[in-house]
């Protein structure tokens, strides 16, 4: 399948992290002018009036940027990013993110996911889905997109998400969209700060396989979904976006999971383009999300 998201491939974005001081918004729009490129957007927040860390994302237009952009990064990390002590990121459009999605039995996160690339909203390339079960085959396949099951035994995970990671090679970033299993520390690693997971509540909350029945027995006025990065602490990962919508008494426990799964479907969909379009900044166990 071919996306039909219509970008300029002479954009690109700069992310910025480090210690704030005077003169870096000077520096670094200083520098992009001087190579010729014209600022089409920028946005910053620092921790601190004083002293605290500094972030900032830059987005801006260079003519024949493909052939610029070696040039532009070498000499931006030796006249910009060594003297203020930042740590940086340049992203162009014209490197278009591959992306994987895990799955299991529920489809309405990945469903989401895909029509939105079917309809060119998610500026990258969808390779493949990955499950578990054999339940989703059709569903992907409609979309042109390569489904490959590749069954858990829980005796021998390990050698599943192996085959996973295989698979997967090449991929930018991992989307768990509902996929029920818990990852290994291994697979984990190996993919670190490029695995995104759509939690069913609005964490910290509800834990467990049927979060939906613990908050209509808790009574809950609200209900809610979190994406957030993979890390080795379950569903403790830098949290991305969050949604929730007001409930009541009267609604039952499938009222309750229809309600969730629409929340999870924006709020992972919302998250996905974010670092898609390097508008995310990971710091510690939370986000900075220029959104």
């Amino acid at each position: 399948m071919t996306n039909c998201f219509e970008c300029d491939d002479n954009l690109a974005r700069l992310l910025v992290t480090c210690q704030d001081r005077s003169g870096i918004v000077q520096a670094v729009s200083g520098f992009l002018y001087h190579h010729g490129a014209n600022i089409v957007s920028l946005d910053q927040h620092t921790t601190e009036a004083y002293g605290g860390k500094y972030f900032m994302r830059v987005e801006f237009h260079l003519e024949d940027l493909a052939n610029k952009k070696a040039t532009l990064s070498e000499t931006f990390a030796r006249n910009v990013a060594a003297p203020y002590e930042i740590n940086w990121r340049l992203s162009c459009n014209h490197d278009v993110k591959k992306v994987g999605v895990l799955v299991s039995r529920e489809d309405h996160a990945m469903l989401e996911l895909l029509w939105r690339y079917s309809r060119g909203t998610l500026p990258c390339q969808i390779t493949k889905v990955v499950s578990n079960h054999e339940d989703l085959r059709e569903s992907v396949e409609r979309f042109g997109i390569e489904f490959i099951h590749i069954p858990v035994n829980k005796d021998d995970k390990e050698s599943a998400y192996d085959k996973i990671t295989e698979v997967m090679q090449g991929n930018d970033l991992l989307v768990l969209a509902r996929y029920m299993q818990i990852l290994s520390p291994k697979f984990v690693d190996t993919w670190a700060g490029k695995v995104i997971n759509i939690h069913h509540s609005f964490l910290p909350a509800f834990v467990g396989a049927n979060p939906y029945k613990q908050a209509f027995d808790k009574g809950v006025k609200l209900i809610g979904a979190t994406a957030h990065y993979v890390t080795s602490e379950l569903d403790e990962g830098p949290i991305i976006e969050q949604g929730v919508q007001r409930v009541s008494h009267a609604y039952s426990v499938p009222e309750l999971r229809e309600i969730g799964r629409d929340i999870e479907r924006d709020v992972l969909a919302r998250a996905v383009r974010w670092h898609l379009e390097d508008r995310i900044i990971v710091d510690g166990n939370k986000t900075v999300v220029f959104d």
